[in-house]
């Protein structure tokens, strides 16, 4: 980032990758290095209740990962009310970090980037869960922005339609539908 730009990037590995929720000026595909997509994040609102935790990504530290995603430009004009936005969204419990972290865009360029990063010592951190306990979870639950299965499968289309695919998510969908047909 230039030091006369004010915008910021911010990068998308769920949900915003299909539903920003925000005005962008530039969307590239990026990698963050560093980090896994995993959902180790119970969800009581979005995706779940307290009565009926759900499951949603998170990026969780762990050295060698990286994570594949989209990485937005926030132009400066827009800056405040997005920023304000994407914490009314992201941040509605602490369970989620915002920090800035070195991305890698496609084009060549390393930017500093927003990004949401699980607090691992947050009582909605799931630690490690088993593709078959994820679909357990992902199959039943539903929040306020609807069934946690519909999460997942937009994220997983997404993913696919980016030429990105994640064979954990893939597989977790197939354990899903699988689930959702019996």
């Amino acid at each position: 980032m230039s030091s006369h730009d004010k915008g910021f990037w911010v990068f998308g590995y769920g949900s915003l990758m299909w539903n920003p929720e925000f005005t962008y000026d530039a969307r590239l595909p990026a990698t963050l290095t560093g980090f896994a997509r995993s959902f180790c994040m119970w969800s009581l609102h979005h995706r779940g209740s307290p009565e009926v935790p759900g499951l949603v990504l998170a990026l969780d530290a762990e050295a060698g990962a990286s994570c594949r995603g989209l990485a937005y430009h926030v132009d400066e004009a827009e800056a405040d009310e997005t920023l304000a936005r994407l914490r009314e969204r992201e941040l509605v419990t602490s369970a989620y970090q915002e920090m800035t972290v070195p991305l890698d865009l496609d084009d060549g360029r390393r930017v500093d980037s927003l990004a949401y990063v699980v607090d691992r010592d947050h009582v909605q951190y799931t630690g490690p869960l088993s593709l078959e306990r994820q679909a357990e979870v992902i199959a039943v639950a539903c929040g306020g922005r609807g069934p946690n299965c519909d999460y997942l499968f937009n994220t997983a289309l997404h993913l696919a339609e980016l030429g990105m695919e994640d064979r954990d998510l893939d597989q977790l969908a197939d354990l899903v539908r699988l689930r959702l047909a019996q």
